[in-house]
C-alpha cells in the first residue's frame, strides 16, 4: 500500500472491473494510471467485480493505492438491473455494472472522506456519482463504446443483431447525456474523441495509454512462428482479427504459422486452432512478452472496435515489426513503412507481409524504428502527467 503524505489530496477512483491481472484494455489502463496517480494523490479505489478475487490479486492492487474497496455484484443484481435499464431505455451495460449496494458504499466513502476529486473509468460507472455536485469529477470515456458496439452488428447472428443495434443507439445517447454531469472528460485517442456525438466534444482531453518499461528491456526473438497475435480472445474485435488472419492472410503464404495468445479464448477461436495444424493457441501467458517474441511479424488486422490497441504498442516496443489496418493505426499515429506497415484490405496487408518476410533487414528496420517511436511517445508517466494537470 502506498504511504500517504499530508500534502497529498484525496482522489476517489471508481472502476467497473478489478484491475488485475492485466488481461483487458480497461484493466491495463486503470492499473497503470492508479500506479502513477498514487505518486500525486492518496488514491481510494472502488472496484466492482462479479467474480471472486484472490488475495494475491488484491495485494497487487493494494500495493499501488492507499485504500481498496471491493464491491461484488451477483447474477441476480446484474440481470434485474439490465431489465430495469431495458425498460428505462438506457444502455444495458450501465445496468450490468450498477448495484444499490455499491452505490451505498460509494456514498458512505464520500461522507467519511474528504475527497478532492472523483475519477470514473468508463461511462459504466457514471451513475454512481453523476449527482454528486460538491466534488469535481472526471469521466474517462476511454473508448467510444457506442461506435464499438455499432461496428459489431454485422458480425452477429441475426438473432443478436437487434440487441447490438439497440445498445449502440442507447450508448450514443448516453455518451451525450452524461457529458454535462462531469467537469472534465478524457478519452484514449483523437480518433475516438471525434466519434463522440456531443457539440462540445472539443473539451474532451486525449489521454493515451503508455507502455510498461519492461517491454523495452533486451529480449531474444526466437521467430518460431511467421505471425503472432496477442489479445483477450473473448473480445469480438480480436476474434474477428484472428479469423481474418486464418481465412484471408495465411492462404497466401504456404505453410505459414500463427501463434495466438490471450485470456479466455472463445469457442470459435479454439475451433479455429483445433482445425488448423498451422495455428497454435496458448491462452493466457504470465509473461506475454514470451509470445510476442516468438513471431517474425505481429499482425493485427483490426476491422471493428475502437480505442487504442495496446497489443500494437507492446509489440512495437519489443521491436517486433507490425502490420495493421488504418482503424488501429489512426489511434497510434505511427508512420506507414517507417515505424509500422498499414493495409486497408487483404491485398494490401499481404503485400506488406511479403515485403517483411522477404527481407530480414527490412523487418529489423521497421522493428527498431517502431520501438523508438513508442518509447518516445507512449510512457505512462507522461500520459498520467496530463491527467494530473487536468484533475489537480
Amino acid at each position: 500500500m502506498n504511504s500517504s503524505t499530508k500534502n497529498k489530496e484525496q482522489l476517489l477512483v471508481i472502476l467497473s472491473r478489478f484491475p488485475y491481472p492485466l488481461d483487458k484494455g480497461d484493466k491495463l489502463r486503470a492499473y497503470h494510471q492508479i500506479k502513477e496517480l498514487s505518486n500525486h494523490f492518496d488514491v481510494t479505489v472502488v472496484a466492482i467485480t462479479d467474480e471472486e478475487i484472490s488475495e494475491a490479486r488484491i495485494k497487487k492492487v493494494q500495493e499501488i493505492c492507499k485504500q481498496l474497496v471491493l464491491s461484488r455484484i451477483n447474477f441476480f443484481t446484474k440481470m434485474s438491473n439490465m431489465l430495469l435499464r431495458l425498460i428505462r431505455m438506457e444502455p444495458l451495460q450501465v445496468g450490468y455494472f450498477f448495484s444499490r449496494a455499491t452505490s451505498k458504499k460509494i456514498s458512505q466513502l464520500i461522507q467519511q472522506n474528504d475527497f478532492n476529486h472523483i475519477y470514473c473509468q468508463l461511462i459504466r460507472t457514471s451513475e454512481y456519482v453523476k449527482n454528486i455536485h460538491h466534488i469535481p469529477k472526471t469521466i474517462d470515456y476511454m473508448d467510444t463504446l457506442s461506435v464499438g458496439m455499432s461496428r459489431q452488428i454485422n458480425r452477429q447472428p441475426f438473432y443478436k443483431k437487434w440487441v447490438y443495434r439497440l445498445e449502440a443507439k442507447r450508448l450514443t445517447k448516453y455518451e451525450q447525456h452524461i457529458f454535462d454531469y462531469f467537469e472534465h472528460k478524457t478519452i484514449i485517442s483523437q480518433q475516438d474523441k471525434e466519434l463522440i456525438q456531443h457539440p462540445e466534444k472539443d473539451k474532451i482531453v486525449c489521454i493515451p495509454n503508455g507502455i510498461d518499461e519492461t517491454f523495452f528491456e533486451a529480449t531474444e526473438n526466437t521467430e518460431e512462428f511467421d505471425f503472432v497475435f496477442v489479445g483477450n480472445m473473448s473480445y469480438p474485435p480480436n476474434i474477428d482479427a484472428v479469423q481474418y488472419i486464418a481465412e484471408r492472410i495465411m492462404p497466401s503464404f504456404e505453410h505459414s504459422t500463427l501463434l495466438i495468445s490471450g485470456a479466455s479464448p472463445a469457442p470459435s477461436v479454439k475451433e479455429l486452432a483445433n482445425s488448423n495444424s498451422q495455428i497454435r493457441l496458448t491462452g493466457w501467458v504470465d509473461d506475454i512478452r514470451e509470445s510476442y517474441t516468438k513471431g517474425k511479424i505481429f499482425i493485427a488486422p483490426m476491422m471493428i472496435g475502437t480505442g487504442m490497441q495496446n497489443k500494437l504498442l507492446e509489440a512495437m516496443a519489443l521491436k517486433i515489426p507490425c502490420v495493421t489496418t488504418p482503424l488501429a493505426n489512426n489511434a497510434i499515429g505511427a508512420q506507414h513503412q517507417i515505424e509500422i506497415m498499414v493495409g486497408e484490405n487483404a491485398n494490401e496487408l499481404i503485400s506488406c507481409i511479403q515485403e517483411l518476410l522477404n527481407d530480414v533487414s527490412r523487418r529489423n528496420e521497421i522493428g527498431e524504428k517502431g520501438s523508438s517511436f513508442v518509447k518516445q511517445k507512449y510512457t505512462w508517466s507522461d500520459s498520467v502527467e496530463k491527467l494530473v494537470e487536468l484533475i489537480g
